[in-house]
C-alpha cells in the first residue's frame, strides 16, 4: 500500500472517529466532556497567546502521563521563564483533573488530529520545543511541527513489538516517529524496537515516573488526621481500589483476628454508592473522610477516603500496601507512590504490562496474588512477619533511587 493510500485512510479513520465520538458522547459524560472541551480549544489558545509570544508545548495523553512528565516540565518552566507555556490532554481524565496546573500558562484539550486542526493548531502556538509524553502519538501534528522545522521530542517511551509501528499497517503512524529528533525510552527494549525499523537518535534515560515519585519525599507528607487514625498501629493502605479487589480486603478485615491492625480504602471510584456498598458490607467500625471527627478516626478499623488527590500523601503512613486495577482487567495503577516509601506492595495477577511491577516482584517487595487464600496468606505474612516486611519494603525503596535521574539526561540534551 503506498504512502498516499494510507495516509487517507488515516485522515479518514480520524473523521469517522470524531463523528463516533460526538455520537458517543449523547450517551458517556466523559467523552461529552471531551467533546465540548474540543470545541473551545483554539478560542483559548486565540484569547491566551498572540504571535510575539516565545512557546513551549508538552502534550500528555491523560493524567498518568502528565505525572509522568511533570518533573521534566518543572525544570523547563524554570529554564524558560520568559517563554509561554500550552499544556494539552487527549483524554477528560487528564485535564479535568489538572486544567488549573501551575506548571502552564494556557491548557487545553488536544484538538483531533486532522490536517486542518494540525495547521490551525501550530500556526497559534507555534513552540519553539514540543515535548510528548510516552505515546499518544499524532501524525497531522508531528508532521506539521516537522514542516517548519519546529523540535520535538519524545519522553519516557515505552514500546511493545505487538503494536503498530511494528507492524506493515503501521506505516502512517511509524513516519509519525521520525519527526521527532530524539526519544527518550524507558528501556533497552524499546530502544532496540525503535532501531529495528531505523529509528536511531534513541537514548534510554528510564522513566520520569522514578524521578516523579522520588520528589514526593522532599514534600511534607503530614496528614494528622491520617496520624490519629493510625494511632501508632500497624496500617495496611489498598490505593486505587476496584470491587474486585475490594471484596478480598473486605473478606479478609471482616474474617481477621489482626483488630489492632487499621486499614486505609482509597476506591478509584468515589461516587456514593460505591462508597455505600463497602461501608455496608464491613463487619467493623469505618469512618469516611468527608464526616471524619478525631473521635470516630481513634475508633474505626477502616478509613475510606471518598476524596481525590491525597493518595500519595495517605501512603506515607503505610506499612503495607495494596495497589487496585491487577485484580482485575482495568490496569494497574500507580505501584511507584507506595514503594518509593519503603513498604512492601500487594497487586493482582494482571500486570503483564508494568514492567515496574515485574522488577518489585522479582527483587521480592511486591506479591502478586490470584485469589482471596492468597491475598489472605501474603497479608497475613507480612503483617505477622515484621523482618520480612521491612526487607521487602527497602528492596522497593532502594529499586526507586536506583532508577531514578531520567530528568537529569533529557534536560541535559535540551540544553543549548
Amino acid at each position: 500500500m503506498q504512502r498516499k493510500e494510507l495516509g487517507f485512510i488515516y485522515n479518514i479513520g480520524i473523521h469517522i472517529a470524531h463523528f463516533g465520538l460526538k455520537c458517543a458522547s449523547l450517551f458517556n459524560e466523559k467523552i461529552k466532556k471531551g467533546v465540548i472541551g474540543r470545541q473551545n480549544t483554539f478560542k483559548i489558545l486565540k484569547s491566551n497567546l498572540n504571535p510575539n509570544n516565545k512557546t513551549l508545548w508538552f502534550h500528555c495523553a491523560s493524567l498518568g502521563e502528565y505525572e509522568q512528565g511533570l518533573p521534566v516540565f518543572k525544570e523547563l518552566r524554570k529554564q524558560y521563564k520568559q517563554h509561554k507555556i500550552v499544556l494539552s490532554f487527549f483524554s477528560p481524565s487528564g485535564y479535568e483533573i489538572r486544567k488549573n496546573s501551575p506548571i502552564a500558562d494556557v491548557i487545553v484539550y488536544l484538538p483531533l488530529d486532522t490536517k486542518h486542526n494540525a495547521k490551525r493548531f501550530v500556526n497559534i502556538v507555534n513552540p519553539e520545543l514540543t515535548i510528548f509524553v510516552k505515546y499518544d502519538i499524532w501524525p497531522n501534528l508531528l508532521n506539521e511541527l516537522k514542516k517548519r522545522k519546529l523540535r520535538a521530542i519524545l519522553i519516557s517511551a515505552a514500546f511493545r513489538k505487538n503494536q503498530a509501528y511494528f507492524k506493515f499497517y503501521g506505516a502512517e503512524l511509524r513516519r509519525a516517529l521520525f519527526t521527532f529528533e530524539h526519544i527518550f525510552t524507558q528501556n533497552e527494549v524499546s530502544k532496540t524496537l525503535l532501531q529495528s525499523i531505523g529509528y536511531n537518535e534513541v537514548t534510554v534515560s528510564g522513566d520520569t515516573r522514578f524521578d516523579r515519585v522520588f520528589s514526593q519525599l522532599e514534600l511534607n507528607n503530614n496528614l494528622s488526621f491520617i496520624k490519629t487514625f493510625k494511632n501508632n498501629k500497624l496500617c495496611v493502605v489498598a490505593g486505587s481500589t476496584w470491587p474486585e479487589g475490594e471484596s478480598l480486603l473486605i473478606n479478609y478485615i471482616n474474617s481477621s483476628s489482626h483488630k489492632n491492625v487499621k486499614f486505609i480504602i482509597a476506591p478509584h471510584n468515589i461516587k456514593a454508592s460505591q462508597i455505600n456498598n463497602i461501608q455496608e458490607k464491613l463487619h467493623t467500625k469505618s469512618v469516611l473522610y468527608s464526616k471524619k471527627n478525631d473521635e470516630q478516626l481513634i475508633n474505626a478499623q477502616v478509613f475510606i477516603i471518598d476524596t481525590i488527590g491525597i493518595l500519595s500523601k495517605v501512603y506515607s503512613y503505610a506499612d503495607i500496601a495494596y495497589v487496585g486495577g491487577a485484580m482485575g482487567h482495568t490496569g494497574l495503577h500507580n505501584t511507584l507512590e507506595p514503594a518509593v516509601f519503603s513498604v512492601p506492595i500487594i497487586i493482582g495477577s494482571n500486570h503483564e504490562k508494568f514492567p515496574e511491577a515485574k522488577a518489585m516482584i522479582a527483587i521480592h517487595g511486591m506479591f502478586s496474588v490470584s485469589n482471596q487464600k492468597e491475598f489472605d496468606s501474603i497479608l497475613n505474612d507480612l503483617i505477622q512477619n515484621k523482618e520480612k516486611c521491612l526487607s521487602s519494603g527497602k528492596n522497593n525503596g532502594d529499586y526507586i533511587k536506583k532508577n531514578k535521574g531520567a530528568v537529569i539526561q533529557i534536560i541535559d540534551y535540551l540544553r543549548i
